[in-house]
């Protein structure tokens, strides 16, 4: 990597298969981006767009999805085209993305002696959790972060399914964490709380 940046060391910094631009400028960034971008292409390397800015650091931001919403969207079917219709939704969602990963609290590392707790929630365009634990203060504080936009079939859920599906969501996601651990998960919800004890007539809820 650091050959392929080779006289570039002004603007990027390349660490193992990462690379780092940085510029004065948003224009000049646009061109610092161009430039490593063209020397990737001329050598025929490839980038995971998972791993590009925010979306590496998805975990640690609340509701990432949902905020990103406007930015995947408008990159659904036009990369390979180059064709990018940058929209207001889109400049404020990257702002609110870039506010976020500077903003408090820091994260702590999980303590498997104590019991986990699972916060979770659902809107009309996606879902997120939030894995917590208590600390010694007796304040509780996020560990991890996890979101998922809604697929058009899932958006036509009725409220009690979508805080349902976050719930499964949230677990299978987290079950290195979870297995073999007490954990609580937090609803406010009461149908949730009913079906837990209950059966229902929703073969979806039951499933």
């Amino acid at each position: 990597m650091a050959e392929l940046l080779n006289g570039l060391e002004d603007f990027v910094v390349p660490y193992l298969d990462d690379i780092a631009i940085f510029s004065d400028t948003w224009e000049s960034h646009i061109k610092h981006m161009e430039t490593v971008l063209q020397r990737i292409k001329r050598a025929k390397l490839t980038i995971k767009p998972s791993k590009c800015l925010a979306g590496y650091y998805q975990k640690y931001i609340n509701l990432f999805s949902v905020i990103a919403a406007p930015l995947t969207d408008a990159l659904k079917g036009r990369t390979k085209k180059g064709e990018i219709t940058w929209t207001t939704e889109c400049e404020n969602a990257f702002r609110e993305l870039k506010g976020k990963l500077i903003d408090k609290p820091v994260l702590y590392a999980p303590n498997f002696e104590r019991e986990f707790i699972v916060q979770r929630d659902a809107s009309n365009a996606g879902m997120g959790a939030v894995l917590t634990q208590l600390t010694e203060q007796g304040e509780e504080h996020p560990i991890l972060y996890l979101s998922k936009k809604f697929s058009e079939v899932e958006k036509r859920y009725c409220t009690t399914e979508k805080e349902c599906a976050s719930i499964v969501f949230a677990i299978k996601r987290l079950h290195y964490y979870l297995d073999g651990n007490s954990f609580l998960v937090m609803t406010d919800r009461n149908p949730l709380v009913w079906l837990n004890r209950n059966v229902s007539s929703n073969p979806r809820l039951m499933r």
